[in-house]
């Protein structure tokens, strides 16, 4: 069972957020701490004790933006570690997703906490850290991406997104009413959405080809029109994108 230590400098939101941890039965305890300062004091006995100790922490649920030290601040401190604790941050702004996966965070959870999405965080923890039960796998939604926003969990229609930006282990869906950032990799994409036509145009960008309104050539460049957003195509791409576009428009 994991040992759980939650940071919040938010009184009713550190409590909250440690009722639902002791309500899993994967976490074995789940203690508090106000602050990072508070947490990285903690942390530095825990690791004193050993990994059997008493004061022994697994993983560390961290808000971001605290006074003083805040959550980014102390992950990058625990990454220096040679035993740190696995940290989910636990935040209201979805703005830090990127830095805190590059910090090699477990999970990204969005205020305000819902059960069912802490309950995905602890299971993640739980698989590095081998304590969790075997349980099936399921294929995911082919026709629907699942995004969180405001602690909201939406489906997204495939069929909706008009090209998806890399930003590092991350993808930004973008659609005509705005862009959802997910945790999984452009090639995860492009292997998985190229029979529904989407196609790399760069290192960068995969693009839905019934979603491009214009191909545009310049002086050595080529470039795509999506809506009122023009993408540069990279010169390794350039080629298979015409065939499939003029084969799209002569079949």
């Amino acid at each position: 069972m994991l040992r759980a230590l939650a940071v919040d400098d938010e009184r009713p939101s550190l409590e909250e957020l440690l009722y639902l941890l002791n309500a899993d039965p994967r976490i074995g305890s789940a203690e508090g701490a106000g602050d990072a300062t508070e947490a990285l004091r903690r942390i530095n006995r825990a690791l004193e004790s050993g990994p059997d100790g008493p004061e022994a922490i697994d993983v560390v649920f961290l808000d971001i933006q605290m006074p003083g030290l805040d959550g980014l601040d102390l992950a990058r401190l625990l990454s220096g570690f040679a035993r740190p604790p696995l940290v989910v941050f636990v935040t209201a702004h979805e703005d830090f997703a990127v830095q805190a996966f590059d910090l090699k965070a477990v999970d990204y959870v969005l205020k305000p906490v819902r059960k069912e999405r802490l309950a995905e965080a602890v299971r993640r923890a739980a698989a590095q850290r081998g304590t969790a039960p075997r349980i099936p796998v399921h294929e995911p939604d082919p026709d629907h991406m699942a995004v969180e926003l405001g602690g909201v969990t939406r489906f997204v229609a495939v069929d909706d997104i008009t090209h998806v930006e890399a930003q590092g282990d991350y993808a930004r869906l973008h659609t005509d009413r705005g862009s959802h950032l997910v945790r999984i990799p452009l090639s995860t994409l492009e292997e998985r959405w190229r029979s529904r036509g989407f196609v790399r145009i760069h290192r960068r960008h995969l693009v839905a080809l019934r979603h491009i309104g214009e191909l545009r050539l310049g002086a050595g460049t080529v470039s795509v029109l999506i809506g009122a957003e023009e993408l540069q195509v990279s010169r390794r791409h350039a080629r298979e994108l015409r065939d499939l576009l003029m084969r799209r428009t002569t079949s």
